[in-house]
């Protein structure tokens, strides 16, 4: 991964990047051909601009622009590097470099692990230079981000040939040897002893093993005497099961229905990686969803953890099955907030495409009003849902407690609806299904896996009241 560094003198071979408004004034030491450029700059109406020299771009950005755009930018800067550029030195103010930065360095993820020509795609970009005006408390907290970040990255775009539930949670494991949190793996044994039968019975298809893993991130003095617990669906392949989906634009990119594990588990490892004064625990249930000879039918009534029946109509509305087992599980932390996380629903893709996560619950409007103010700073953006209880109807069975589908209207909020039952501590539910996954590269989020949740939660837990 790209070093985020501070420097004291600009380096003679590093590319510019010159931040700017109309009263910047640059030192003659950057050359003639530069200081020219930026004069002509400053006097345009151009936001992003670049000057091609002998030892490749200096690129030049007005200052006063949104947060969000100036990610953008930095975005398109990754995106304009000469294939042999190293190094990439910021000049102007902190704030503004950070944005810059931050861009960039998310920009600069690949997922190229499987070309046989892999070394000649790399980037070559090693480090980003920023001014001492950025501290090296903030620097470390944009790197920590990073790596949760590409972490997620990896496992969603990871193919399921190479990414079972074991695998899963074997990779999670890895992190909180890492970070120093406590992580334990249920197998599907200790998973059967527990009766959770949501994730047994959508584990019934499939020749891979569940796993149920148990992450816990506790620092002295923790702020919380109730942990925060984060839930997130880790269905590692979705076929549908015997509901099965088609293949162009739906199952192809099923192996990202575990992006809401890969967001929990990047969330709680950057917390601890940034030594947040929270108790927190996250909660992964993963297995795969397949149509195999033993496989969950609709008509099936299963008991869950909880003791709850639930009538399947639809197995591929599995996420919300594995995910009760897992919130029905966190009733034993006594909680103060439970978030889960899962790509849960077309319903909600449809609602409001990829743009921002679909949330609702039962939890104060005022940790409400703080999840969207932290979303909106990093512009990973929500949405607030209804979440009536006029609803929960539309979920009720005539033969169990609860079916596994509402009618065919509202089916996030419904689904919503469903995982409530299971919880007995405040509640928010984020349906990442639009944001998790791009189809074609977008700006700094690029294509594929994107991470969704991972900086709009670690900016909600770090400023957590």
């Amino acid at each position: 991964m790209i070093r985020l560094e501070q420097y004291e003198e600009v380096q003679a071979q590093s590319t510019l990047v010159i931040l700017s408004d109309k009263k910047t004034k640059l030192d003659k030491s950057l050359g003639e051909d530069i200081i020219t450029y930026h004069k002509k700059f400053q006097k345009s109406e151009d936001k992003f601009d670049f000057l091609k020299g002998i030892n490749g771009y200096t690129f030049f950005v007005k200052s006063d622009q949104k947060a969000e755009e100036l990610r953008v930018i930095g975005a398109k800067i990754i995106a304009q590097l000469s294939k042999e550029t190293k190094s990439v030195t910021l000049i102007g103010s902190g704030a503004d470099q950070l944005l810059i930065a931050e861009g960039m360095i998310l920009a600069s993820y690949q997922f190229i692990k499987y070309f046989k020509d892999a070394d000649k795609k790399k980037l070559n970009l090693e480090s980003i230079c920023l001014s001492k005006d950025v501290s090296a408390k903030k620097l470390a907290e944009l790197s920590d981000t990073a790596k949760a970040v590409f972490w997620a990255r990896d496992r969603v775009n990871e193919p399921v040939s190479h990414l079972n539930a074991s695998q899963l949670a074997e990779a999670i494991s890895e992190l909180g040897n890492e970070a120093g949190m406590t992580v334990q793996v249920l197998e599907k044994t200790q998973i059967e002893s527990l009766k959770m039968g949501g994730l047994l019975a959508v584990n019934k298809g499939s020749i891979d093993q569940p796993t149920f893993t148990i992450v816990e991130y506790k620092p002295e003095k923790a702020i919380n005497k109730k942990p925060i617990v984060l839930v997130g669906k880790g269905v590692v392949y979705d076929t549908g099961g015997l509901s099965l989906k088609p293949t162009p634009g739906s199952m192809d990119v099923m192996k990202s229905d575990m992006a809401g594990a890969a967001c929990m588990a990047g969330t709680i490892y950057l917390a601890a990686l940034q030594k947040l004064k929270l108790h927190i625990i996250a909660l992964i249930p993963a297995t795969d969803n397949r149509p195999g000879l033993n496989a969950y039918a609709p008509g099936d009534v299963i008991t869950m953890y909880d003791g709850t029946t639930v009538e399947v109509l639809n197995t591929d509305a599995e996420g919300r099955m594995i995910l009760a087992d897992a919130l029905a599980y966190s009733n034993k932390f006594k909680p103060e907030l439970v978030i889960d996380a899962a790509t849960l629903t077309g319903a909600a893709l449809r609602a409001i495409g990829t743009k921002a996560s679909v949330i609702m619950g039962n939890a104060d409007d005022k940790v409400f009003d703080q999840l969207e103010k932290a979303g909106n700073e990093v512009h990973e953006r929500t949405v607030r849902f209804p979440f009536w209880d006029d609803y929960a109807t539309e979920i009720k069975s005539s033969i169990a407690d609860l079916k596994n589908l509402g009618g065919p209207n509202a089916g996030m909020i419904t689904a919503g609806k469903f995982l409530e039952h299971f919880v007995k501590s405040p509640y928010i539910h984020m349906d990442i299904a639009g944001p998790a996954w791009l189809d074609a590269k977008e700006d700094y989020k690029g294509q594929g896996g994107t991470g969704a949740g991972i900086r709009l939660l670690f900016n909600f837990l770090k400023k957590y009241k």
